[in-house]
């Protein structure tokens, strides 16, 4: 199978241990929803290419790490999306979790999914040594004092340094998709650790760009909230050419990080190409 579909199994995998008789069925519902259907996937396809560069030799603790994390990742959407946070109406082209069924189940799916994700990791238990180190790579990425709870709650603070911010609030779950895939496939992870840092910076400096250059109905979700809220970002310090000049950097910082492995050669062009897609059409001609 390819990535996604590897994902995208793995995923369903996921929900068939998590739905059943004795689950309330609109909070089944509600999670389902968060999750599918698909997003961009990026973290997880990190994670997969990864694992692949490093030469991983089995890919069901592959795709637990992959499928974990985007579960993370859903979840901090439907919890980024609530009214006490971004108040957002749509999300990948539908309704917001708590739009479709209510503030209080979009709150509980949430919480399922970051649990789920956990369940999901067990999966690799087969290997405890692996297993260990996915909980611990993951687990930091998600909360306190740096992982992505913590990057939520820099918006709090009447005070942001906005790298900081960024580091926590999306470059933390890239680097644990860095060093989750290697981790996966048996490799020593920490060197994988920039990789992720730069190519989550780089990936919010342009989430950033197209909040204050996208159209709503392209992206699938409301423009022009980080002016609205008054939250830092990477176009209210840079001005758009200046956060695409940073966005550029940091790929190429990342792609220069990358670590000795079997495939390294693929995983930049992956990235390159990825890198080109970050961006909504025509800012980066208008950038330059």
């Amino acid at each position: 199978m390819d990535a996604v579909s590897r994902i995208e199994f793995a995923l369903n995998a996921a929900f068939s241990r998590a739905e059943g008789p004795s689950c309330p069925p609109r909070l089944a519902a509600a999670m389902r929803a968060a999750v599918f259907p698909r997003g961009a996937r990026i973290r997880p396809r990190i994670c997969l290419a990864v694992a692949t560069a490093c030469g991983e030799d089995d890919p069901a603790i592959a795709e637990a790490a992959a499928s974990s994390i985007e579960l993370l990742h859903c979840a901090s959407l439907v919890h980024d999306d609530l009214p006490c946070f971004d108040d957002a109406d749509t999300r990948r082209g539908r309704p917001t979790v708590h739009h479709a069924f209510g503030e209080p189940l979009a709150v509980l799916a949430g919480d399922g999914l970051i649990v789920l994700a956990f369940q999901n990791l067990t999966r690799t238990a087969h290997v405890p040594q692996r297993l260990a180190g996915l909980l611990t790579i993951i687990g930091h990425a998600v909360g306190a004092p740096s992982g992505i709870v913590a990057g939520q709650a820099w918006e709090c603070e009447p005070k942001v340094d906005l790298a900081h911010y960024h580091r926590a609030k999306t470059a933390a779950l890239f680097s644990a998709s860095t060093a989750a895939g290697a981790a996966a496939a048996g490799a020593e992870y920490d060197g994988w650790r920039l990789l992720g840092e730069r190519l989550g910076e780089a990936y919010q400096v342009a989430d950033d760009i197209r909040d204050a250059a996208g159209n709503a109905d392209e992206l699938g979700k409301p423009v022009g909230r980080d002016i609205a809220l008054d939250r830092p970002s990477a176009t209210r310090e840079f001005g758009i050419a200046g956060a695409v000049q940073r966005l550029e950097l940091l790929v190429r910082e990342g792609i220069e990080s990358i670590p000795a492995c079997p495939g390294a050669a693929d995983l930049r062009a992956l990235i390159m190409l990825e890198a080109t897609r970050l961006l909504p059409k025509g800012v980066a001609r208008h950038a330059a």
